[in-house]
C-alpha cells in the first residue's frame, strides 16, 4: 500500500508544469553525485557494483519511480490550431464585420419592404475572405511545435545491464536509479551514469554543451560541475570509443536531457513583433470605428431618424472602417518575402518570424558551425624556430609549402603517420576539404592538410606501414605508432604526437634546418613562447617527434609489442607544433561588421573553452576592443586594478555566470558592447536570452543542438541550423538555416526590415481609401443626400481594385538607408502609429475624398440637381410612391430614373477613388526618398496598375454588373475629374518627402514621417 501512495504522489506532478517547475529546470544540474567517493554513492542507491540490482528490487523501482522515458506534453490538436488562425487576430475583425453585415441585413428584411441585399453579399464576401485567408495561413504555419518527439529520437531503445551477477539485455525504458549499466562504443548512454570503471572510454557531449571535441571519460572526479567532471556520462550522448560500467544516478524527466526537454516544452511561445503590431492596429481601428458609429448613431436619432434606421447607419459605418482587403494583403506580402528568403537559404516555418528579423536588435550566435565552418583545420605551424601560417580557407593549396624542406617533411610525415583517421570510401571526385573521415576532428584536419600537401597522402601511408600503436589516453596525453622506414642506418621509425610539454618531456634533441640539434634552455624557452602564441590564439595545439631506429637494435626481423613497449619512448627527436582551429566562415566578418552597421548587436554564446572563444570572436569582429584581461596584461597589473567599466568587451566564463544573479547579468549586458560568453549550459543560454528581454531587446537565436532548444524557443525569433542542427532545435526555432551560414542572417535581417517597411507602405495606400469610403454614410446620415457609395463598391475597391497594388508594394525594393539605421524601438517605431493614420486619413484620404465627392456633384449637377439641391432630399429620392421629383431645373425624375443616376453617380465616385488611389500608389511607393530617386523597377506594381485600371473598367461598362454590382457606365470625362486631384496629392508628398529629405530631423519629419 505504501508504494502504492508513493507511486501516486511521484505521478501527480507530471500531469501539468507549472511555472515553479520551469523555473526549477532553469538552474544549473545541482547534485553531489560525482564528488562523494563511489562506495558511498552505492550505499546511497543500495545497490552493488558486481552484483547490481535484484530483478525484484529493479521492478519496484520502476513502480515507484516511473519508466525511464521522457514525458511527453501533450500537442495542441490541430482543429485548435485552425481555429487560432481562423479567429485570431486580424480575422476577428472580419468576422465581426461579417456579423454586423447580416444583422444589418435582417433588420432591414424585417423592417422594410423591398430591403437591399448590399449587407447580405458583403456579409457573405467578407466571411468566404476570411475563411480563405485562414485556409491559406493554415497550410503555410501547419508545423506542429512537437518538441519531445524529436527528443524521442534521441533515445537508445536496448540497454546492457547487471542484475543479480547476470547480464541482461533490457529496455532502456525498464532501467532504474542504482542499476549497473555497461556501454561500448557505438552506443548511446541509457541513463545519467557515474563511471565506475572505463577503458579508452570517449563520449560526444556537443548535444548538450556544444563542446566539438570528445570528451574523455573516466573514474575520477575532476571539476565542481557536472558537466565537466570526467566522471559523469548523460543520457543520450554518443560513445565515441572506448567501453565503461557504470551506475545509474538519475533516469527519464530527471536527467540532464530530461531537464532540457521539459524546459524547452514547458517554456511558453514569445508574441511575435509583427502580431502584437496587428493587435494594436486592430484595437485601434475597432475603438475608431465604435466611437464613429456611435457618435453618428446618437446624431441620426437627434436628427429624428428611427431607433432601426439608427442602428442600421451605426453598422454601415463600423463595417465601411474595417479594411477588408488588409488580412489578404499582410498574409500575401509574409508569404512572398518568405519564399524571397528560403531562395537565400532563410526558410521560414512562421510566417510572422519573416518580420521578426527584421525588428532584431541582439543576435545570441552560438560558435561551432554557424560562426565557424565546423571543420577542424591545420591554421599554424612551428618548424625551424619560426611560426608558419596554414590557409584555412577552403581553397587552401599544398603549394605554399615545400616538401624538399627536411624539417617541414619530417612534421608532414609524422602528422600522416601518427594518425588513425582515414578516408571514408567512394570519394575519388570529392574535394579533401569535403571529404568524409573516420576519426575524430583533431586528427582529420591532420589527414587532409597531409593530402593537401602531398597530393595524395595513400601511397605514403603504404610506403611506410604501420606496424603496431599505442592509442591516445587522457593519462600519457600521447599516441605512438612504429612504421617501416628504410632509411640506411634502419628499418623502422617512431613517430609521436600529444600534448606538446608531454612530447617536449620525452625528447632530448630537435630538428632545425635539417641538422639535429640538442634541445638547451634557450630552445625550450623558444618552444614555450611558440606553444604559448599559438594557444593564445585559440587554437587547440599537438606537438609531433620521432626516433629512427638503428638496425643492429631493431633488425628487420624484430617485433614490436605495446604490452608493455619493447621500443623507446623517450630521447625522441622534436619536430615541431602544429595547431588546428575550426576556422570562421570566410562570411562572417563581413556580416557582423552588416549587422554593426544596422544596430545589430552580435553576442557569442558557445560551450566551447573562453581563449578559443575569444581567439574566434576576435577574428570575426564581435570583440574589437580589449577586455579587462587584456588592459591589465598591456599596463602591466592585476585584473583587479582594472576598473571593470573601462573595458567595453567582455568574456564572461560559465562558472562566472553561475555565481551571478540578475541584476548581475543585466549589469554586464547593459555596459558592455561586445560580450562573449563561453563554456555556457543550456539553462543559462536560456538565462542569458531572457537577460537581452528585459532590456526591451528583440533578441534572435542561433543555435544547433539539443542544448540549443530552450534559448531557440524562448527567443523572439529562434535560428537552427539546417545541415548540423539536430531535429529538437529545428522544432524549436521559427526559422532555419540551410546553409548553416550566419551571413544568410544578415540577408534574413534586410529582408525583415524591408518587408515591415513595405507593410508599413500596403497599410498607408490601404487606409487613404477608407475615408472616401466612410464619408458617404456620414453625409447620408447627417446631409440627408443619397448615399454616394454602396457597401458593394466598398468591397470592390478593398478587395478588387486595391489588393493587387498593396501587394506589389511587398516587392518594392529598399530604400538606400535600410541596413545603416538602427533597428527599430519595438515601442516606439509601430507598424501602424498616429503620423501613418494621420497621412492617411487626414491629409491624402481628405484629398481623395473631395475628389470623389466633386465627381459625385458633377455628374449630379450635369443632369439637373445642383450640389444646394441635394441636400435634405434623401426621403423624396428614396421614396418609391414618388415618381415625379423636380430637379434643379424642375425637370421631373421617376424613380427608376433617379436610381440609375444615383447608381451613375455612385461609380463616377469608385472611379475617381481609383484614380486618386493610383496616384497614392506612386507616392506609397517610398517614405523618404523622391520617387525619381525610387524609380519604377517594380514591375510587379507596374502590372498591378494595369491590372486595377483593367478591373476598374471592366466593373463600370461589362453590362451584366449593372444588375449584380449597381455599377453603371461612366463617361471618359468623368475619370478626368480625378486628375488633377490625383497630381495634386503626388506634388504634395513629393514636396513632404523633400523637406524630409533637406532638414534631417526636422518639424516636418518629427510630424509626417511614418
Amino acid at each position: 500500500m505504501a508504494i502504492k501512495k508513493k507511486k501516486e504522489q511521484k505521478k501527480k506532478p507530471n500531469v501539468k508544469k507549472t511555472k515553479k517547475d520551469i523555473q526549477s529546470f532553469k538552474k544549473d544540474v545541482e547534485t553531489d553525485n560525482h564528488k562523494i567517493s563511489v562506495e558511498e554513492l552505492l550505499d546511497r542507491l543500495k545497490t552493488d557494483r558486481n552484483m547490481g540490482l535484484s530483478h525484484l528490487e529493479a521492478k519496484l523501482r520502476l513502480e515507484l519511480y516511473g519508466a525511464n522515458v521522457l514525458t511527453p506534453t501533450p500537442p495542441t490538436p490541430k482543429w485548435i490550431v485552425f481555429l487560432k488562425i481562423m479567429f485570431g487576430g486580424f480575422a476577428i475583425l472580419l468576422w465581426v464585420g461579417s456579423g454586423l453585415c447580416l444583422i444589418g441585413y435582417l433588420i432591414q428584411l424585417y423592417t422594410q419592404r423591398d430591403p437591399p441585399d448590399d449587407n447580405l453579399y458583403l456579409g457573405l464576401a467578407l466571411a468566404v475572405l476570411v475563411i480563405l485567408t485562414g485556409l491559406f495561413t493554415y497550410f503555410q504555419v501547419h508545423k506542429s511545435s512537437s518538441i519531445m518527439d524529436s527528443f524521442k529520437n534521441l533515445v537508445p531503445q536496448y540497454a546492457t545491464v547487471l542484475r543479480e551477477g547476470e547480464i541482461n539485455t533490457v529496455t532502456t525504458e525498464d532501467i532504474v536509479k542504482g542499476d549497473i549499466v555497461e556501454v561500448k562504443f557505438g552506443d548511446r548512454v541509457p541513463a545519467d551514469i557515474r563511471i565506475l570503471e572505463a577503458h579508452g572510454l570517449k563520449v560526444d557531449n556537443s548535444s548538450l554543451t556544444g563542446e566539438s571535441e570528445p570528451q574523455v571519460r573516466s573514474a575520477e572526479y575532476t571539476h565542481e560541475n557536472p558537466l565537466e567532471t570526467r566522471n559523469l556520462a548523460f543520457f543520450s550522448t554518443n560513445v565515441l570509443e572506448g567501453t565503461c560500467r557504470g551506475v545509474v544516478i538519475a533516469t527519464g524527466d530527471n536527467t540532464v536531457m530530461g531537464r532540457i526537454a521539459n524546459l524547452a516544452a514547458g517554456l511558453d511561445d514569445v508574441q511575435s513583433p509583427i502580431s502584437r503590431e496587428i493587435q494594436l492596429f486592430i484595437r485601434f481601428i475597432t475603438i475608431f470605428a465604435v466611437i464613429l458609429g456611435l457618435s453618428f448613431f446618437v446624431i441620426a436619432l437627434m436628427l429624428g431618424y428611427s431607433f432601426i434606421d439608427a442602428v442600421v447607419f451605426l453598422i454601415g459605418i463600423i463595417v465601411a472602417n474595417v479594411p477588408e482587403g488588409l488580412l489578404v494583403t499582410v498574409t500575401v506580402c509574409l508569404t512572398l518575402t518568405a519564399k524571397r528568403m528560403a531562395s537565400k537559404n532563410c526558410l521560414v516555418k512562421n510566417l510572422e518570424a519573416v518580420e521578426t528579423l527584421g525588428s532584431t536588435s541582439t543576435i545570441c550566435s552560438d560558435k561551432t558551425g554557424t560562426l565557424t565552418q565546423n571543420r577542424m583545420t591545420v591554421a599554424h605551424l612551428w618548424f625551424d624556430q619560426a611560426i608558419v601560417e596554414s590557409d584555412t580557407t577552403e581553397s587552401f593549396q599544398g603549394s605554399i609549402f615545400n616538401t624538399q624542406d627536411v624539417s617541414f617533411s619530417a612534421l608532414l610525415l609524422c602528422a600522416a603517420l601518427c594518425n588513425s583517421a582515414e578516408f571514408k570510401g567512394g570519394q575519388d571526385s570529392i574535394p579533401v576539404f569535403k571529404k568524409e573521415v573516420n576519426g575524430n576532428a583533431s586528427e582529420a584536419a591532420l589527414l587532409k592538410f597531409a593530402e593537401t600537401v602531398y597530393g595524395g597522402v595513400g601511397q605514403i601511408r603504404l610506403k611506410h606501414a604501420k606496424l603496431t600503436e599505442i592509442p591516445f589516453n587522457s593519462t600519457e596525453k600521447y599516441q605512438v605508432s612504429v612504421h617501416e622506414y628504410n632509411y640506411g642506418d634502419g628499418y623502422f621509425i617512431i613517430e609521436m604526437k600529444g600534448a606538446p610539454e608531454r612530447i617536449l618531456d620525452r625528447c632530448k634533441t630537435i630538428l632545425i634546418r635539417g641538422e639535429v640539434v640538442e634541445l638547451n634552455p634557450t630552445l625550450i624557452t623558444e618552444f614555450e613562447e611558440a606553444y604559448l602564441d599559438m594557444g593564445g590564439m585559440g587554437e587547440r595545439v599537438l606537438g609531433f617527434a620521432e626516433l629512427k631506429l638503428p638496425k643492429n637494435q631493431f633488425p628487420i626481423t624484430y617485433e614490436f609489442n605495446t604490452e608493455p613497449p619493447n621500443f623507446p619512448l623517450h630521447g625522441l627527436c622534436f619536430l615541431g607544433l602544429i595547431s588546428l582551429i575550426d576556422p570562421p566562415r570566410a562570411a562572417v566578418p563581413d556580416a557582423v561588421a552588416k549587422c554593426r552597421s544596422a544596430g545589430v548587436r552580435v553576442i557569442m554564446v558557445t560551450g566551447d573553452h573562453p581563449i578559443t572563444a575569444k581567439a574566434i570572436a576576435r577574428s570575426v569582429g564581435i570583440i574589437t576592443k580589449p577586455t579587462a584581461e587584456d588592459i591589465a596584461k598591456e599596463r602591466g597589473v592585476s585584473i583587479q586594478e582594472v576598473d571593470p567599466r573601462e573595458a567595453t568587451a567582455i568574456v564572461v566564463h560559465g562558472g562566472e555566470l553561475r555565481e551571478m544573479n540578475a541584476e548581475d547579468l543585466d549589469a554586464v549586458i547593459y555596459y558592455h558592447n561586445e560580450i562573449v560568453f563561453a563554456r555556457t549550459s543550456p539553462q543559462q543560454k536560456l538565462i542569458i536570452v531572457e537577460a537581452c528581454q528585459r532590456r526591451g531587446e528583440i533578441v534572435a537565436v542561433t543555435g544547433d543542438g539539443v542544448n540549443d532548444s530552450p534559448a531557440l524557443k524562448r527567443a523572439d525569433i529562434g535560428v537552427a541550423m539546417g545541415i548540423s542542427g539536430s531535429d529538437v532545435s529545428k522544432q524549436a526555432a521559427d526559422m532555419i538555416l540551410l546553409d548553416d551560414n550566419f551571413a544568410s542572417i544578415v540577408v534574413g535581417i534586410e529582408e525583415g526590415r524591408i518587408i515591415f517597411d513595405n507593410l508599413k507602405k500596403s497599410i498607408a495606400y490601404t487606409l487613404t481609401s477608407n475615408l472616401p469610403e466612410i464619408m458617404p454614410f456620414l453625409c447620408f446620415v447627417v446631409f440627408d443626400i443619397p448615399l454616394a457609395l454602396g457597401t458593394i463598391a466598398i468591397l470592390c475597391i478593398d478587395i478588387g481594385t486595391d489588393m493587387l497594388p498593396a501587394i506589389s508594394l511587398a516587392y518594392e525594393k529598399a530604400e538606400s538607408d535600410i541596413m545603416s539605421r538602427i533597428p527599430r524601438d519595438p515601442f516606439e517605431d509601430r507598424l501602424v502609429n498616429k503620423k501613418l493614420i494621420f497621412m492617411a486619413y487626414l491629409q491624402i484620404g481628405v484629398i481623395q475624398t473631395v475628389a470623389s465627392f466633386f465627381t459625385f456633384f458633377a455628374i449630379l449637377a450635369e443632369h439637373g440637381f445642383m450640389p444646394l439641391d441635394i441636400i435634405g432630399i434623401r426621403n423624396k429620392w428614396d421614396s418609391k410612391d414618388n415618381e415625379n421629383l423636380l430637379d434643379s431645373y424642375n425637370q421631373e425624375w421617376t424613380y427608376r430614373e433617379r436610381k440609375v443616376l444615383e447608381y451613375t453617380a455612385c461609380t463616377g465616385f469608385f472611379a475617381t477613388i481609383v484614380v486618386t488611389q493610383i496616384f497614392d500608389l506612386f507616392i506609397c511607393k517610398t517614405r523618404r526618398n523622391s520617387i525619381f530617386q525610387q524609380g519604377m523597377g517594380n514591375h510587379v506594381l507596374n502590372f498591378a496598375l494595369v491590372v486595377e485600371i483593367i478591373i476598374a473598367c471592366l466593373l463600370c461598362y461589362v453590362p451584366v454588373f449593372e444588375k449584380t454590382l449597381r455599377m453603371y457606365a461612366v463617361k471618359f470625362i468623368w475619370w478626368i475629374y480625378g486628375v488633377p486631384f490625383g497630381l495634386l496629392i503626388f506634388l504634395f508628398d513629393e514636396g513632404r518627402r523633400f523637406l524630409i529629405r533637406r532638414t534631417p530631423g526636422g518639424w516636418v519629419e518629427q510630424e509626417t514621417y511614418y
